[in-house]
């Protein structure tokens, strides 16, 4: 078994272990615990960047060339960007809505797992890693998005229907969910339309034509108008709360479409190998 399959299968189970205890944390109310899985999640941060370092020097370049490894880097960026905003807003209930998705991400690469191969020469290119790494970003922030919305939702409907569950005692209040929310948001948008520029960049360079209207592009243009509309709502027309959570869900269904539906559903030059 080679150290990059080692390490994996590490990544893996340390992301189980912090999903667990982050869930425990809910359950028990107990602040230590979430703490602890804070530790054992950055744990899993390092040995899956360790992953991820292997990956690139076996293969030479930037490893999100097939579903294994763009599964594997999605997870990556999704830990990393909630580790980044827990510094900031230390809510380990977030974590136990972040957490599963990173590790269902990191099952299904594991099962799709491929060994390093030739790449297509298009994807010899600077442009590469410039534009995966900005559109994995955004959609980090995305699914941030997601995350935060479903929970808003959730302190929402059980302040109406007065069910106060040991869920809602865990949960920050509406209005710094949102306001979460509106920072991904402000901070998912940038990336991905800087994401969405470098990839017309790069195929003007490498066909000729900035744009070609095949179904991956033009599904990364829909969500895109997604949400810029809901940005455009909370900037202009005060869009808050509860709209913009339904808003950020539906723009995250899209988005999951687009990186994983548009691949295996739709004649695309995107299809995952």
């Amino acid at each position: 078994m080679s150290v990059n399959i080692l390490l994996f299968k590490l990544a893996l189970t340390v992301y189980l272990g912090a999903t667990i205890l982050y869930l425990c944390d809910i359950i028990f109310r107990r602040f230590d615990v979430g703490k602890f899985a804070r530790w054992v999640l950055i744990g899993g941060f390092v040995v899956h960047t360790g992953v991820l370092a292997v990956r690139f020097i076996e293969a030479g370049h930037t490893p999100v060339t097939n579903l294994h490894e763009s599964l594997s880097f999605s997870a990556w960026t999704l830990v990393g960007t909630f580790l980044l905003f827990d510094t900031r807003y230390r809510l380990p209930v977030l974590g136990a809505f972040i957490t599963p998705l990173a590790v269902i991400l990191m099952f299904f690469g594991g099962a799709t797992f491929t060994r390093v191969a030739e790449i297509d020469p298009v994807l010899q290119s600077w442009w590469f890693p410039v534009h995966v790494v900005l559109a994995f970003l955004g959609n980090a922030m995305f699914t941030m998005a997601f995350a935060v919305s479903v929970m808003y939702l959730l302190q929402e409907r059980m302040l109406k229907n007065k069910k106060l569950s040991g869920l809602f005692y865990r949960l920050p209040s509406l209005s710094t969910l949102d306001g979460i929310n509106y920072k991904c948001l402000t901070f998912g948008f940038p990336l991905m339309t800087m994401g969405i520029i470098s990839g017309a960049v790069w195929a003007n360079s490498a066909w000729g034509g900035y744009w070609r209207w095949d179904p991956k592009e033009t599904w990364s243009l829909i969500v895109w108008f997604i949400y810029a509309a809901l940005l455009h709502g909370r900037l202009t027309a005060g869009w808050r709360g509860r709209r913009a959570a339904i808003f950020s869900i539906i723009g995250f269904l899209c988005l999951l479409f687009s990186y994983l539906g548009v691949s295996y559903l739709l004649p695309t030059e995107h299809r995952f190998k």
